[in-house]
């Protein structure tokens, strides 16, 4: 659901206004007949959630040299 709401109003009501985001519902506070922000819940991860090893395995890589020093001109800006 979507709750329109104005902002000096949404000030007065702002913990029943984050009850309503929590609960799943988005509230828009707006100025005038302009929406200014978007009140949300954040997912909250259930205990099912599992993470995956591998699941990107090759889309990142590292240079054989990476922990070799940087040359002098890197610090020196030549």
């Amino acid at each position: 659901m979507k709750t329109n709401v104005e902002a000096n109003e949404a000030k007065e009501h702002f913990f029943a206004l984050l009850e309503m985001a929590k609960a799943g519902n988005e509230v828009i506070i707006s100025e005038g007949d302009a929406p200014v922000a978007r009140l949300t819940g954040v997912p909250q991860p259930n205990g099912d959630t599992k993470r995956i090893a591998g699941l990107h395995k090759g889309s990142i890589i590292m240079s054989a040299d990476f922990d070799e020093p940087l040359p002098d001109s890197f610090w020196t800006g030549e």
